[in-house]
């Protein structure tokens, strides 16, 4: 039986499976047996694909469901009750051995700027070893930032903390890999990405983000759960609004 969902997202996206065959670095004959005799390929080759065609591998080769949903879980290295939980030793860890990308979606994220009072001159000094560092802070003139902070029950606190945070990122904002943006978002998670490593703090109805879980996932070739949640993160990203330095 052929893959249809294969040939159909190829079509969908305007592209060949000459194009695709470039972009997996395989010989297009390959391409043609995924779809004519639905060959499962070797993984790196379906995440090149399924990234490049926007589409999930579970989707286009749907028997490879059993092995991403075991890598999946294992992503999993631990929970924590809040964010209060997490020790101070693990942010450290995580923000000094980041040395390729620092991702960051909050509202205001203060926290950890209080508690890291050199973080904005530790992102400069990874951006110029050739770090990335995306930030994206809640626009404090948003009507998303004010309703969440009603529903914390800090009201206009929380678009206040947004713009001390955002004027604590100043020293950084200069620096060229740097880059700050805000977003007007409904908020269901907050997402610090370190590298391979995200920490994940889910938003609850009526408490303050401090007072929710964090859950750590660790980065697994396979694993759809990390995958899942930095592109919510290009989601919110690609409809902020860029700061100028």
């Amino acid at each position: 039986m052929a893959n249809e969902r294969l040939r159909a997202a190829i079509s969908a996206k305007g592209e060949t499976i000459q194009t695709l065959a470039d972009h997996v670095g395989i010989d297009p004959k390959s391409i043609e047996r995924w779809i004519s005799k639905d060959r499962t390929p070797h993984r790196n080759h379906r995440w090149k694909a399924a990234s490049f065609l926007g589409s999930d591998e579970v989707y286009l080769w749907p028997t490879v469901e059993k092995q991403v949903e075991t890598a999946s879980a294992s992503e999993l290295i631990t929970y924590f009750p809040h964010r209060g939980a997490v020790p101070a030793s693990l942010w450290s860890y995580l923000i000094e051995q980041a040395t390729s990308q620092i991702e960051i979606l909050v509202y205001a994220g203060l926290f950890l700027f209080d508690g890291h009072p050199d973080l904005p001159d530790q992102l400069a000094e990874k951006a110029q070893r050739g770090a990335h560092v995306r930030i994206l802070l809640g626009d404090p003139d948003s009507e998303m930032v004010h309703q969440r902070g009603e529903e914390e029950g800090i009201g206009d606190d929380l678009a206040a903390r947004a713009r001390i945070t955002r004027r604590y990122l100043q020293p950084a904002a200069t620096t060229p890999g740097v880059e700050i943006r805000l977003h007007d978002t409904i908020l269901y998670n907050s997402i610090y990405r370190f590298d391979d490593d995200i920490l994940v703090n889910p938003h609850v109805l009526g408490a303050p983000a401090g007072q929710n879980p964090v859950l750590h996932f660790r980065y697994l070739p396979g694993a759809r759960t990390f995958r899942h949640y930095m592109r919510s993160f290009d989601y919110a990203w690609e409809r902020g609004t860029p700061v100028a330095p």
